[in-house]
C-alpha cells in the first residue's frame, strides 16, 4: 500500500509538469515592474554572448562576418547614449578600396554625444550594405551596444555615404522600426519603396552635379515623392531633401548638418498608424505587427491604425496577423476591438502576462518591443 501511494504521488508530481498553468494576469503597474525586471535579466543573460563580439569587434552570422569600429563622444545622458551607425562607400571594387573607404568613414562625422560606429561591409559588392544577413547583423550590433554600453534603443540612427547611402535607401524603410532617424548621403535609390518611412524622420543629401547613374535626378525625384506622401499624410513622413548646389559626388561635408538634425529625434516604437510593405529582404515583424513567415512576399502590405481601443486593419495582404500590445498603444484594462473591412473580427479584454513580455523580448531582442499582451487574428 505504501509503495502504491508513493507511485501515485510521483505520477501526480510528474504529470503536473506537463499541465500548463493559466498565466497570471498582471495589472498595468505589475506589468511595468515585470518589464523592468525581465529586461535587466535579459541583458545579464545576453552579455556573455555579446562580449564575444567585442573581443575583435566583429559580428558573425554563419560564415559572414562584419567588423566594426566606434568612438564615444560627449557625456552619457541620463536616458542612455545615442548610437550612430555610419556606412562607408565603395561597392563593387577591390578589397583595398573598400578598406580605404571604411577608414575614411571613421573620421567623417562627429556627433556632440553618442557612440559613432562605422562597420566594415561584409562584402565587396555593389549591394554591400543590403543583402542578407545584414539586417540580423545590425540587430546584433545594436544589441551589443545596448547591453554593454547603455545605448538607448530609441536613440539609434542610420546614415551612409555613396554605397553606404545606397544601404540607407534600403535599410531605412525595411528596418524603420529600429531607427530614430536616418540620413542618406550621395546614394542611389534604385527601386526602393519609401512607404515604410511613415514614422521615420528621413533626411536626404546629394550634390546637384552628382550625375553618375542619374543620381542627382533620382534623388531629387525621391524628395518629391516624400513631399507627396507627406501632403497626403501630414502627420507622417517627416523629411528634408537637400540637393546641394555646385557640388558633385563629394559634398565637402555640407551634409554633416544631418547629424544634429537626426539627434533631434527619438524613435517612437509605438506609432498608432503604421504602413508596412515587404521589401527584397523579408521581415516577419514591424513595430507592433507580426506576420507568418511562410506568408511573407515582397510587395505584401499592411496599413493599420489605432484610435482609442479600436485597432483598424485598413489593408492586410496576409491571412493572419499578430498584434503586440501594451498600455501605450491601448488601454489593456478595457476590451480591445479589431476591425477589418468594416466588421468587428475581435472584441475582448486581453491579459497582460510575464510570458508575453519574455517571449516578445526573446523574439525581437529589443527592450522597447517587449509587450505584455498579444493577439493573433485570422482574416
Amino acid at each position: 500500500m505504501k509503495q502504491f501511494l508513493t507511485l501515485l504521488l510521483l505520477f501526480t508530481f510528474h504529470s503536473s509538469l506537463f499541465t500548463s498553468a493559466k498565466p497570471t494576469s498582471l495589472t498595468a503597474q505589475q506589468a511595468d515592474e515585470a518589464l523592468t525586471r525581465i529586461v535587466a535579466q535579459w541583458k545579464s543573460e545576453q552579455a556573455p554572448r555579446l562580449r564575444l563580439n567585442e573581443k575583435d569587434h566583429t559580428i558573425r552570422q554563419g560564415d559572414i562576418s562584419m567588423r566594426y569600429w566606434y568612438h564615444g563622444f560627449g557625456k552619457e545622458p541620463v536616458d542612455g547614449r545615442s548610437l550612430y551607425i555610419s556606412m562607408h562607400g565603395g561597392g563593387g571594387a577591390p578589397k583595398a578600396v573598400n578598406d580605404q573607404q571604411w577608414q575614411n568613414q571613421k573620421e567623417l562625422y562627429q556627433p556632440k554625444e553618442g557612440v559613432y560606429l562605422a562597420p566594415r561591409a561584409p562584402w565587396d559588392a555593389w549591394n554591400m550594405w543590403f543583402q542578407e544577413p545584414i539586417d540580423s547583423m545590425f540587430e546584433e550590433l545594436i544589441q551589443t551596444m545596448v547591453v554593454l554600453y547603455n545605448v538607448n534603443p530609441n536613440k539609434v540612427y542610420i546614415m551612409g555615404y555613396s554605397a553606404g547611402g545606397d544601404g540607407v535607401w534600403r535599410l531605412a524603410p525595411r528596418m524603420a522600426d529600429h531607427w530614430a532617424a536616418a540620413s542618406m548621403m550621395a546614394g542611389h535609390p534604385g527601386d526602393v519603396s519609401l512607404l515604410n518611412v511613415r514614422n521615420l524622420p528621413f533626411t536626404i543629401w546629394c550634390g546637384a552635379l552628382d550625375a553618375a547613374y542619374n543620381r542627382n535626378k533620382e534623388v531629387a525625384g525621391r524628395g518629391r515623392e516624400l513631399d507627396s506622401l507627406q501632403k497626403a499624410d501630414p502627420t507622417g513622413y517627416i523629411h528634408e531633401c537637400h540637393i546641394v548646389a555646385n557640388k558633385e559626388h563629394w559634398m565637402d561635408l555640407v551634409d554633416a548638418a544631418a547629424v544634429p538634425w537626426m539627434a533631434g529625434y527619438r524613435r517612437n516604437p509605438y506609432p498608432k498608424y503604421v504602413v508596412w510593405q515587404q521589401e527584397e529582404v523579408l521581415r516577419p515583424t514591424f513595430y507592433w505587427l507580426k506576420v507568418p513567415r511562410n506568408e511573407m512576399k515582397r510587395g505584401r502590405k499592411i496599413v493599420a491604425s489605432i484610435e482609442g481601443n479600436v485597432i483598424t486593419l485598413q489593408q492586410c495582404d496576409y491571412p493572419q496577423v499578430t498584434l503586440y500590445l501594451n498600455d501605450q498603444l491601448v488601454n489593456l484594462d478595457k476590451p480591445v476591438k479589431v476591425m477589418y473591412k468594416g466588421r468587428t473580427i475581435f472584441s475582448k479584454k486581453l491579459q497582460r502576462t510575464e510570458d508575453n513580455i519574455r517571449s516578445s523580448l526573446a523574439e525581437r531582442g529589443d527592450p522597447s518591443y517587449a509587450f505584455p499582451a498579444q493577439l493573433t487574428v485570422n482574416l
